[in-house]
């Protein structure tokens, strides 16, 4: 075999090589990605598949169960609400009316139960999701 022939063949199989871990690369983050849902977008949301919440946590809507570590709360974009139900440690920056992504997955009837809050990190703060999804349902106010 020519080294012509010999340097094709090697360019052949890298590149065939590469082709193959992106392929393989995908398929293992396709099944661990999480999407992202604001409360007006749910109705589109898939039953029982991890995704992602985002919203702000409607006022005078935070509960805590007599077991003391369960927290239902509703969190809302300003058109549309849903309830949330989370069992575990909320993060020090949880409070009513700031900003959260709560992952977990949505229920039939059309509540979700979170296995992870993520709080806001400041006042001004909002995860860019979100921001971008009620500035898109502001809009539609108008």
């Amino acid at each position: 075999m020519r080294a012509k022939n010999q340097r094709l063949m090697l360019v052949v199989l890298a590149i065939v090589a590469v082709v193959g871990a992106v392929l393989l690369a995908m398929s293992a983050l396709g099944e661990e990605a999480a999407f992202f849902y604001a409360p007006a977008d749910a109705k589109a949301a898939p039953i029982d598949k991890p995704v992602r919440l985002g919203g702000m946590v409607a006022a005078g809507s935070v509960a805590h169960a007599a077991d003391g570590v369960t927290i239902t709360f509703t969190v809302t974009d300003g058109t549309a609400s849903i309830p949330v139900r989370f069992a575990g440690i909320a993060p020090d920056l949880f409070r009513e009316g700031s900003g959260v992504v709560a992952e977990g997955r949505f229920v039939a009837g059309g509540g979700f139960v979170a296995d992870n809050l993520l709080a806001k990190h400041d006042e001004r703060y909002m995860p860019p999701q979100a921001a971008g999804a009620m500035h898109k349902t502001e809009s539609l106010k108008r």
